[in-house]
């Protein structure tokens, strides 16, 4: 159902996060992608058979910085 070339990723697939958006709230921190995936800024993701993935952003390890 994508009208895009080439087509984007299903849902069902590793990188469905490389679909384009189809409207994008940036307001309320979530996108709807071509491929039905909800997409939130915390990168949990909304699949559309209504599986949930959690949030999984790369824990930084360089840069911390300690408090004095």
């Amino acid at each position: 159902m994508c009208p895009h070339q080439p087509t984007c990723p299903t849902a069902d697939s590793e990188d469905r996060e490389a679909a384009h958006p189809v409207a994008h709230h940036p307001e309320q921190g979530w996108s709807l992608l071509c491929n039905g995936v909800v997409l939130f800024e915390d990168t949990g993701e909304l699949l559309p058979d209504g599986r949930i993935i959690a949030p999984h952003r790369p824990l930084r390890t360089t840069g911390v910085i300690t408090a004095a």
